[in-house]
This record gives C-alpha cells, sequence and structure tokens, in this order.
C-alpha cells in the first residue's frame, strides 16, 4: 500500500471492516464449536475450557459490532481504539502463550501474526493522521 492510500479514510474503513468480519467469524465458531477452535489454538481442548471459549466468542461478535465502519470519515474513532487495543493486546498475549509453551495449536502464531499486522496497519494509519 501507499502512503497517500494508508491516509485515506477508504483505507481505514477497510482495516476496521477486514478485522471486524475475522473477529465476527471467530466468535460465531467458537459459540458453535469452542472445542474445534480451541484445540486449533491450545493444541487440545478441555471441557472446563468450552464454557470460556464460549464466553471468548460473545466478547468477540460485540467487538466486532462495535469496530464495524459507521458513516463517520475514516471509520469513527471508537472503533479505531477498540481494534487497536485489542489487536495489540492479543498479539502480545498469544505470543506469551506461545512463547511459553502453553499454548501449541496450530493456528496460534498464524493468529498471533493477523492481530500484530492489524495492529501495526492501525498505528501506521494512526502515524499518518488517517485515524
Amino acid at each position: 500500500m501507499e502512503t497517500a492510500e494508508l491516509n485515506s479514510p477508504p483505507a481505514m474503513r477497510r482495516i476496521l471492516a477486514f478485522s471486524a468480519l475475522i473477529e465476527a467469524g471467530t466468535g460465531v465458531a467458537l459459540l458453535v464449536a469452542p472445542a474445534f477452535v480451541l484445540s486449533l489454538l491450545m493444541g487440545a481442548a478441555t471441557a472446563e475450557g468450552l464454557p470460556l471459549g464460549r464466553c471468548f466468542g460473545v466478547a468477540l461478535l460485540a467487538l466486532a459490532a462495535a469496530c464495524w465502519p459507521g458513516p463517520e470519515p475514516g471509520g469513527g474513532a471508537p472503533a479505531f481504539r477498540g481494534l487497536l487495543s485489542y489487536n495489540g493486546l492479543i498479539a502480545l498475549y498469544l505470543a506469551a502463550l506461545g512463547g511459553t509453551g502453553q499454548w501449541r495449536g496450530l493456528l496460534l502464531w498464524p493468529a498471533m501474526m493477523l492481530h500484530a499486522l492489524v495492529a501495526l496497519a492501525l498505528i501506521l494509519l494512526w502515524r499518518r493522521g488517517a485515524a
């Protein structure tokens, strides 16, 4: 992406929509099949973890709804703050879980990288004044 494109409100709207769709999809998957999703992230799923997985699913759906780009130019500051804080913090947390060996699932590192990349894109937009 060129700098001019990153500075545009449409670029922010695309990043917000992309991230909101990913979080909504993950939230639905956690509600419908928490054992499957948790096994992909953690390497295993326990019966005790299933209700917590569903709670995370609800939280991700709420985040997606709150962050869907609105009619405001650029998608809206609340959506930006919500997605930046969520993506940055969850990337750090997933990296910590993987780095300590607590989680070993197939999708752990790709999920961490996706969240880190979205956070980086949002930071770049913010620094360029598009947020």
